[in-house]
């Protein structure tokens, strides 16, 4: 009997390995022999093969795990599930065969009550994370439990994707996420009490790139976390400089993403990209004013500096135009005389003669 057992032990084993480094001969070996292998786990995480396989990538082991019935939504020891660990690991290719295969998108770990949108954000794997929000698109999760709500998902601690992506620098999931409707000034306090919200947190991480997306999304840099304080003095305390400057309520006020143009789905995607980089130009502009000539040193947020707004360029003049005209390119027609305008406004350095008051946003 203890040779039994130990010779199951040694093919659990011999399986993992294999699953792990892709030998797939070794792995459909092992299962002719003792097809009872495929529902065993490792013994302290309680990984099952489709969790290793899943982990590492091995897109052929893992599709013919799928095809022998495997439950894609099988659990480790954190009810963690093969989804959330091929999200974490950035295996693009396993999370969208898994997706494929019915996996549930909407499953939460016991380690941080996170979903495996929270692990693609956190780790940063922007493809990932696309496939994922993608799938709930189309899946029953945007029916039954609201796209916006799944993308503004909190986990135990009351944090979005949003909140995490910002903490831990990760621009372009902040870029998608902002763009599928997350909420910029969201908090992760519960029952009405105040807490972090995603510019708290890019503060606290020091990523200039994420603070000028969130700003230009509209978050509040006065809004404060459950200690009281503003973005601005979370960047000054964990010495981030530059950010504290952009941060700074005394300093200009940054543009913003007009509410009428931010979830326009008929709106031409290369307008809306020659947009997002007139935006981020006027502001990388007023950014350059606002640092100017100083070493992070800077005035209290209760002084206030009205030499800023004075110093705007003519660059900076020259996107705003072009901002205010976009509301006007809301036809197929305005789309393409929107874009000759702004085209001919960059390169000639004038403003659009169209953009009158009643144009304005």
């Amino acid at each position: 009997m203890g040779q039994g057992l130990s010779c199951v032990a040694s093919q659990e084993n011999e399986l993992f390995t294999a699953v792990q480094v892709g030998d797939f001969e070794t792995v459909e070996t092992l299962l002719e022999r003792e097809p009872n292998l495929l529902h065993h786990t490792t013994v302290y995480d309680r990984h099952s093969a489709l969790h290793i396989a899943a982990a590492n990538g091995q897109i052929e082991i893992l599709a013919m795990f799928l095809e022998k019935s495997m439950n894609p939504d099988v659990v480790n020891r954190h009810k963690q599930t093969p989804l959330m660990l091929a999200a974490m690991h950035g295996k693009i290719s396993s999370v969208k065969r898994l997706l494929e295969a019915g996996a549930n998108i909407l499953m939460f770990d016991s380690l941080h009550g996170r979903t495996c949108l929270h692990y693609a954000a956190y780790y940063g794997h922007s493809d990932c994370l696309q496939a994922i929000l993608t799938a709930a698109q189309s899946s029953l999760v945007a029916v039954s439990w609201g796209y916006a709500r799944f993308v503004n998902i909190r986990d135990g601690r009351g944090a979005t994707p949003l909140h995490l992506a910002a903490r831990r620098k990760q621009p372009e999931c902040v870029h998608i996420l902002l763009y599928n409707g997350a909420l910029v000034c969201a908090s992760t306090g519960r029952y009405g009490f105040p807490g972090s919200t995603p510019l708290h947190l890019a503060a606290r991480g020091g990523s200039l790139y994420c603070i000028r997306m969130l700003l230009a999304w509209g978050a509040d840099r006065l809004q404060r976390d459950a200690s009281g304080r503003i973005s601005f003095v979370v960047a000054l305390k964990h010495k981030h400089g530059a950010c504290a400057a952009l941060l700074n309520p005394s300093s200009a006020e940054p543009l913003v993403w007009p509410a009428t143009l931010k979830f326009i789905t008929e709106l031409n995607e290369e307008a809306k990209s020659l947009l997002e980089r007139a935006l981020m130009e006027a502001n990388r502009e007023r950014e350059k004013n606002i640092l100017k000539g100083t070493a992070y040193s800077l005035p209290s947020p209760s002084h206030s500096d009205s030499g800023l707004d004075d110093c705007v360029s003519e660059v900076f003049l020259k996107m705003l135009a072009i901002l205010k005209y976009a509301v006007y390119a809301l036809s197929s027609y305005a789309l393409l005389k929107f874009k000759t305008v702004a085209t001919r406004c960059v390169h000639n350095a004038q403003l659009p003669c169209a953009v009158t008051t009643s144009q304005t946003l």
